[in-house]
């Protein structure tokens, strides 16, 4: 009944659509199995991409040839770049997606992709033999062979929902819990934990006061994700804000004695940065509110997500408090919020490729490896797609380094740190943020993923395009210099000191109070210079001249990581010939076992005396 394919996708959600798609774009034959066809590429929590250091990650999604830049950007209702009075390392795009759009537009892209198939049915286990994965079984008894396995369950591996004293089975409000998987690998000798998270309710706008809220709109000039020629935002749905109370949090704590978080019926750990509207009134009891975004579900429909209330108390006592919310009094529900356990694996348990250690040619991506978030996941399943591909046509594997993409840092940390909270990614987990901007991801990366066989020629050709003109620009305004009576009025209204000798605008540039922006209002030949380059060019310069020294000291501490991983561990070295080093380090040392000497300094419970000596011992 079916061929035997490359590689088997099990799961639908961002890091499923990811991989199948990595995958069949690099030539491989893929099966996607998916417990509902209809629910690819749900947006299960909020309907939004991007944010803080996500939006970094959707970028070099994009950059490196994947879709869910793409497809937010055709999808997408609003858009704004967060962070903008900060730093050009802390920019961060965001958008609001329309959900049913969203899933609608991922869904055709695959099922235009000749190389991926489909399947709707619940993966119960897998083939393994000798320690090396070659299919899967279903739950209609079905033997598919494949070459390798990428399992992408999310958060329905023996999921359990909680709303008050009620929990049944399920991995997401309305769909049956997958079972099976766990028992197996946990017989293999994985080691398996549990996690929660959690969803607020989702309301009818035509319920809601608008009016007595705080309007957020998108931006006047909105950008996009995608470095590819995808349609401009030309109109906009605002979100609101609104706060709760003290009102609110009393209704609230009425019903914590049937909260399945502190009675003990959920054991799993919720995410620390994205807590439940419960746990922020317990652990920040002196705050007497809490912000409430109204975040809109898309263009043609009444459904409105409650973000900062999520919630597993009982429906009665979240219907009351949301009545008690400023706007919300006539408030009607969709359905209520609630939590959900699931079953994860330590991600230690991985290789740098995201295959797993115990068995040969299966992949971890998404929430199976403890991280929270869709960015987080559609970047673990690009990156398992790809290297599922190469291990199968015995090519080398694809790794990005700490220092070349946030997706670098995120895989870096689950696998030498590991997690026992859902993990999110945040700008301060990257040392070299500085290098990771949101803007250059494609001048980072397009080019690794062009010679991989991934991204288009047509991209790589942009690419070349743009670095020509950052070229010439730089070199054009090195060249342009005023005198102080050309200029200086212009540097007094912008707040800035004057000069007293002719001086070049790159210089110019380079004070805090100065942009290409503000000088093009101020000074014709200025506006002149800047309209022959395209705005992503005129940014990009900006941003190279106003950090040089930083971007400088930044490649110069990347230099000394990158010397440090071409320093290669034996695969089969005895860590227990290492006397000198303590006792945690050669326990973390045995478990991870590095590739390299830069990857043995980051993990955690390593001290760098351990590292001296193992450096030492292996002569270097």
């Amino acid at each position: 009944m079916f061929p035997k394919y490359d590689v088997i996708v099990v799961g639908g959600g961002h890091a499923g659509c990811e991989a199948a798609s990595a995958a069949a774009n690099l030539g491989s034959k893929v099966l996607l199995i998916t417990m509902d066809m209809n629910k690819i590429a749900q947006m299960s929590c909020n309907p939004a991409m991007g944010g803080v250091a996500k939006g970094q990650i959707v970028r070099e999604i994009d950059a490196l040839g994947g879709m869910s830049g793409i497809v937010t950007d055709k999808t997408m209702i609003q858009f704004r770049m967060l962070n903008r009075s900060k730093g050009a390392a802390m920019w961060s795009p965001r958008c609001q997606s329309d959900r049913m759009r969203f899933a609608e537009e991922w869904r055709i892209t695959l099922e235009q992709n000749l190389n991926v198939d489909f399947w709707q049915d619940m993966v119960v286990g897998m083939v393994v033999k000798d320690n090396q994965v070659s299919g899967v079984v279903t739950s209609m008894g079905l033997e598919v062979l494949s070459n390798s396995v990428i399992l992408t369950s999310g958060t329905f591996m023996n999921g359990l929902i909680h709303i008050g004293e009620k929990q049944f089975g399920g991995g997401r409000a309305g769909e049956r819990a997958s079972k099976g998987i766990t028992e197996q690998l946990v017989q293999l000798g994985f080691e398996a934990g549990r996690m929660k998270t959690g969803t607020p309710p989702r309301v009818d706008a035509r319920s809601i006061n608008y009016e007595v809220m705080e309007e957020q709109a998108g931006d006047v000039d909105p950008g996009k994700f995608s470095y590819t020629d995808t349609p401009k935002l030309k109109e906009q749905r605002s979100c609101h804000i609104t706060y709760t109370n003290k009102k609110v949090h009393a209704i609230l704590e009425k019903g914590f004695d049937k909260s399945p978080m502190f009675a003990g019926r959920i054991k799993g750990i919720g995410p620390r940065y994205c807590p439940s509207i419960e746990d922020k009134i317990n652990r920040f009891a002196e705050r007497e509110r809490h912000q409430i975004f109204v975040e809109p579900e898309g263009w043609n429909t009444v459904e409105v997500y409650v973000n900062g209330f999520s919630t597993s108390l009982p429906e009665e006592v979240q219907y009351e408090a949301l009545h008690s919310i400023v706007g919300f009094e006539n408030a009607k529900m969709f359905r209520p919020g609630y939590a959900i356990e699931y079953d994860y694996f330590p991600p230690t348990q991985l290789k740098m490729t995201l295959e797993t250690k115990l068995v040969e040619n299966l992949f971890f991506a998404g929430q199976i490896n403890g991280t929270t978030g869709y960015e987080e996941a559609a970047c673990q399943g690009m990156m398992a797609g790809i290297n599922a591909h190469l291990k199968v046509k015995e090519e080398n594997p694809f790794i990005l380094s700490r220092s070349e993409a946030y997706i670098g840092v995120l895989i870096d940390d689950l696998i030498n740190k590991g997690t026992d909270e859902p993990y999110r990614m945040f700008t301060s987990r990257a040392e070299y943020r500085i290098l990771l901007r949101q803007d250059n991801a494609d001048l980072r990366l397009t080019e690794k993923s062009y010679k991989l066989g991934l991204a288009s020629e047509k991209r790589m050709q942009r690419v070349r395009e743009k670095r020509g003109q950052i070229k010439q620009m730089s070199e054009e305004l090195a060249k342009i210099k005023y005198k102080p009576n050309e200029i200086n009025n212009h540097l007094e209204t912008l707040g800035t000191a004057s000069i007293k000798e002719k001086s070049a605008l790159i210089n110019l540039v380079k004070r805090p109070e100065v942009s290409f922006e503000k000088l093009r209002s101020l000074e014709g030949s200025v506006a002149e210079f800047l309209n022959q380059f395209d705005h992503e060019v005129v940014e990009q310069v900006e941003i190279l001249t106003k950090y040089a020294s930083y971007i400088d000291k930044e490649e110069k501490m990347a230099q000394k990581l990158y010397e440090l991983e071409g320093f290669r561990i034996p695969v089969s070295f005895d860590y227990d010939n290492l006397k000198a080093i303590s006792s945690e380090g050669r326990e973390k040392l045995k478990t991870i076992r590095p590739d390299t000497i830069g990857q043995a300094s980051r993990i955690s419970g390593v001290s760098p005396s351990d590292i001296s000596i193992l450096m030492v011992y292996l002569g270097r």
